[in-house]
């Protein structure tokens, strides 16, 4: 078993939806099928999920709409479940704080992979053991996965995002490929039309550089990947 963990699915297509909670009921976790987002909103106010698989294609507010509500006050996780053509809501749906997608039609096994990827990443972000890092007038706390100025004002980071700073933070000056990068995220192995690390490197710049065209901390390893550039300070 898997403590009961929680996975609610919010899928509008019957079969769909009855095959994932198949799939992860099958795996030892609890599951919730939904079908709208205002019957999401019901389950997790009275039974809260540690992970949510949200359909992009939904009636009324879609899966993108949904994900930006679900982030605009919850860290929980979320898996986009989209069709091979979605491809740009897919890029968006990262950029909002998705933490992961599947396509459809999706393997069982890379199903329950990300599901359970993504579970043990929630687990370990509540329980880290590493140390505050400090670079350029912003500290990194693993331990409360939050991101902080000199003026102690928090910026909000995604788990996502979280997790790709400190991959970058705990190798500076080392050039991190798309595909390690993908991996220790996602656990996804990269491939030339996955764009995922090049959106999250994007966001992440946005929040942390001066002028994220001309970045100065996370910095391009052309037909590499990227660097951490910045001077580090651990305490």
């Amino acid at each position: 078993m898997n403590d009961e963990r929680h996975v609610l699915i919010v899928e509008d297509d019957e079969v769909s939806s009855a095959r994932l909670a198949g799939y992860i009921e099958a795996a030892g976790y609890r599951v919730t099928e939904v079908s709208d987002g205002k019957k999401m909103a019901d389950t997790l106010e009275n039974d809260p999920a540690d992970l949510i698989l949200l359909d992009i294609n939904l009636p009324g507010e879609d899966g993108i709409d949904l994900t930006r509500q679900i982030r605009s006050r919850s860290n929980v996780g979320i898996i986009l479940v989209t069709a091979r053509t979605d491809e740009v809501d897919r890029i968006v749906g990262l950029e909002i704080g998705a933490d992961d997608y599947v396509t459809k039609p999706f393997n069982p096994r890379e199903l329950l992979a990300r599901v359970k990827s993504l579970l043990r990443r929630i687990r370990a972000n509540q329980n880290p053991d590493w140390p505050m890092k400090r670079f350029n007038g912003w500290t990194l706390d693993s331990r409360t996965r939050a991101l902080s100025n000199n003026k102690n004002d928090r910026m909000h980071l995604t788990r996502a995002e979280f997790e790709l700073l400190d991959a970058l933070v705990g190798n500076p000056g080392m050039v991190m490929t798309r595909d390690r990068l993908l991996n220790k995220i996602t656990h996804r192995s990269w491939d030339p039309t996955d764009r995922t690390i090049d959106v999250l490197v994007r966001r992440v710049r946005h929040k942390i550089e001066i002028n994220p065209k001309k970045p100065e901390i996370i910095k391009t390893a052309h037909g590499e990947g990227y660097i951490f550039t910045a001077e580090l300070e651990e305490y």
